[in-house]
């Protein structure tokens, strides 16, 4: 009833120390992971010469596939096991994977040993998000469900804030180190658990160890076929496949507009700006000398403003029904991410970010909230695995045509190749030989340019590579309108039947 509705304070009374501590596991788990995955966008397609992995973007592109196969599909498979045997030991499962994945990533250099080391990783996470979301779930009511999910999304973006700030000083010094703190941070959530009883879901009943083996396998292998099964559920598959389209859309945030940025965007403009404004000689110098700033800062912009806005747009949209907001966020998404990658101007694409955060806020959490709120009380871990599932399939289809299309269409060395080839008539042969660090200088040798800036910018104009956004922002509108379509047939079709 909306009299007895809590106000704000009571709401954050009556969270549990579950609550609470799950939230600092989350924060030191998102910190790891966006300190590591924020960046290596750029490190794997950056040139050895410079510190990076000097791969292509269609081998980020399969690196990024079957991390997404992992990390978001395999939730799907395995949040039955979190409700059966425990949220706490997977959680301490997880982060045992993950810190041995972060490990090896920072000293594999070819490609099938990292390519190993980001799947340590990606099972790591598929494995901690059901547990963690499993206490969170089983932790709140209908009263609080809103805000707690919102507080916890807004911890996500505390982690994902924090971790790539610092990590764009490690990188200056050695990409190792982004990957050694990141180790580190994750094995801090051991001692975490401690913090806590394990929240006991309602269906949970027998404790594995007082079972015979034969019985403990059965089951283990029940509780897979059991997830499949559950996942055929019409209504529920119907809405994980439609919301997929948003996921492909978002996920470019981090897989390609990093690169975006660090190819394309002028942030140099930003250091001459705060240079000035601070009074810092150090920052203007910096700046005009056409350095740039790591292109993770400028994705941080997008923790920064769900943390300074989460908890209001969460308790502004607890009005608001989960699919509405779904609808009305992935449009705004769309907007944003155009708008980010619509010039070489730094200051539109923080603005483009910024609106992208705001769709953010209004799409992504309520998904939780939605799939929690239809969860039968035995089953919210395993729910909570298929939250991960849209993205999974968006994040694969994405990374799949993502790949190439950046790759010939927007990748800055690709350009510059193609353009003294096929407009200064280099032999390509010739140009093969040039070191990928050095392409861009002999473009502007050969055009007479003053700078390697003003040579980017001509490739810019030429190549136009910001429609490359257009494409995204394509699947997440057809993602908007199958929502509506859900909302309509299927969404209210339910409500009806309840209140009969």
């Amino acid at each position: 009833m909306t009299g007895n509705k809590m106000t704000f304070g009571e709401t954050i009374r009556s969270f549990n120390r579950a609550v609470w501590s799950a939230n600092a596991i989350e924060l030191f788990e998102r910190w790891a992971y966006y300190g590591v995955r924020t960046g290596i966008a750029v490190y794997i397609v950056a040139a050895t010469a410079l510190g990076g992995l000097g791969f292509n973007h269609l081998q980020k592109a399969t690196i990024f596939l079957w991390w997404a196969a992992c990390q978001s599909i395999l939730p799907t498979f395995i949040g039955g096991y979190a409700d059966k045997y425990g949220y706490k030991k997977t959680v301490a499962t997880a982060i045992t994977l993950t810190v041995l994945g972060y490990i090896n990533m920072g000293f594999q250099t070819s490609f099938w040993p990292f390519f190993v080391a980001c799947l340590m990783v990606a099972t790591g996470t598929a494995l901690f998000k059901p547990g963690i979301q499993g206490i969170v779930a089983n932790s709140t009511d209908n009263k609080n469900a809103t805000l707690v999910w919102s507080v916890f999304y807004m911890v996500v973006n505390i982690g994902g804030f924090s971790g790539p700030l610092i990590a764009g000083y490690l990188r200056l010094m050695s990409w190792k180190y982004v990957f050694i703190t990141s180790a580190i941070m994750h094995s801090l959530n051991y001692l975490l658990l401690f913090t806590f009883k394990e929240p006991v879901p309602a269906g949970r009943k027998v404790k594995i160890k007082d079972q015979p083996f034969l019985q403990k396998v059965t089951e283990f292998f029940g509780v897979f076929v059991s997830s499949i099964k559950n996942l055929a559920e019409p209504r529920l598959l119907l809405f994980l496949f439609v919301f997929s389209g948003f996921w492909l859309t978002f996920m470019q945030l981090f897989d390609l507009l990093p690169n975006y940025i660090t190819d394309w965007v002028d942030t140099s403009h930003i250091s001459i700006f705060f240079g000035n404004l601070l009074g810092n000689a150090e920052w203007v110098a910096y700046g005009m000398a056409d350095k740039q700033l790591p292109a993770e800062w400028l994705i941080n912009i997008n923790s920064f403003t769900i943390i300074a806005l989460m908890m209001v747009v969460g308790w502004t949209l607890g009005r608001m029904k989960p699919v509405s907001g779904m609808v009305v966020g992935i449009v705004i998404t769309c907007l944003g991410l155009i708008v980010a990658g619509a010039s070489m101007n730094p200051w539109i694409c923080i603005l483009g970010i910024f609106i992208f955060s705001i769709g953010e806020m209004t799409a992504s959490p309520r998904k939780s909230e939605y799939l929690s709120m239809i969860a039968p009380p035995d089953k919210k871990g395993l729910y909570m695995g298929y939250v991960n599932f849209p993205q999974g399939i968006g994040w694969m289809l994405g990374s799949k045509i993502a790949g190439p299309i950046y790759q010939y269409q927007g990748d800055k060395l690709t350009l510059a190749r193609d353009y003294l080839v096929t407009k200064l008539g280099m032999s390509a042969e010739a140009v093969k030989t040039i070191p990928p660090e050095r392409v861009v200088d002999t473009l502007r040798d050969q055009l007479h340019l003053s700078s390697s800036r003003e040579a980017t910018n001509m490739l810019f104009n030429h190549y136009r590579p910001d429609k490359i956004w257009y494409i995204f922002a394509a699947f997440g509108m057809a993602s908007m309108l199958g929502m509506l379509a859900y909302n309509i047939f299927v969404e209210k079709k339910r409500k009806g039947t309840i209140q009969r």
